[in-house]
């Protein structure tokens, strides 16, 4: 990945809001929506588990090299061999360091993807704020920016995660990272494959260095499709269409005015309860 100077030391402050952040307890009779296995990936590392939630359709390329290489266990082991403090976390080399690369070709950019027109007419899109280039909300537990042309691009925020690459626009390949604070810098610049829905405080914890002195691990890495039932993440995300979100949004328009940002808000996950 191109080395990018570190955003403002936001991590502590988003992280301790979290996707997970609490919710009055009328919320309980409110709509939540399972997150399907088929989208969620299952990183062990030495710090604990953290879930992420695939995101194909905005980078489809992208998401199926990282389910390949898991599948493979090219990840399996890999070092976070760049950890920037309020800025983002590393790995997926199978070197190690910066500039490796697995034995798959290169990928093309997905910066951007298309969408079609009734995304932004209140079907799967919660708008949160306006910006110079367009609508900003979320798609899922996702933040994006829709330009009102039928373009979208996933936000650099928490817990978001990108595919890493050299100077090149076209040399992604297996280096994957996670924000631990936003850089909305990077928006439309890497490829937006994911977004942390489980373990943000593991997230948090992972040793820091360029390289760290004492590296943290992937130590598996799962589609949890593949994982036997038992053992796969249940989950579910708040509708960001519904009153539970539409309350929060109005919340922190109150409280923030003007400053609210795109990455000040959150969508909230928790695990199903069972039948």
């Amino acid at each position: 990945m191109t080395r990018v100077l570190p955003g403002l030391a936001l991590a502590a402050a988003v992280l301790a809001a979290g996707l997970a952040s609490p919710l009055p307890a009328h919320s309980a009779a409110l709509e939540w929506r399972p997150i399907p296995d088929a989208e969620l990936l299952v990183i062990d590392t030495s710090r604990g588990r953290m879930t992420v939630q695939l995101r194909p359709d905005f980078a489809p390329l992208a998401v199926e090299r990282i389910l390949r290489l898991a599948r493979e266990g090219v990840y399996d082991g890999l070092q976070f061999h760049r950890v920037i403090p309020g800025f983002v976390a590393q790995t997926g080399n199978p070197n190690n360091r910066d500039g490796g690369v697995s034995a798959h070709p290169d990928l093309p950019p997905e910066f951007i993807f298309r969408t079609p027109g009734f995304l932004t007419h209140g079907q799967g899109f919660a708008a949160a704020r306006r910006s110079a280039e367009g609508s900003e909300g979320f798609l899922g537990v996702n933040p994006v920016v829709l330009d009102g042309r039928g373009r979208g691009w996933g936000a650099y925020c928490t817990g978001t995660a990108g595919m890493g690459r050299q100077e090149g626009v076209r040399t992604a390949n297996s280096e994957i990272f996670f924000m631990l604070a936003p850089a909305r810098r990077l928006d439309h610049d890497y490829t937006v494959w994911g977004q942390v829905v489980e373990g943000l405080d593991v997230l948090a914890a992972i040793a820091p260095g360029e390289p760290p002195t004492a590296p943290d691990r992937m130590i598996r890495v799962r589609p949890a499709a593949d994982l036997p039932a038992i053992e796969r993440p249940q989950l579910e995300a708040l509708d960001v269409q519904g009153p539970a979100f539409s309350r929060r949004l109005a919340e922190a328009r109150r409280a923030r005015g003007a400053d609210l940002g795109l990455c000040d808000l959150s969508v909230p996950v928790r695990t199903r309860a069972g039948p």
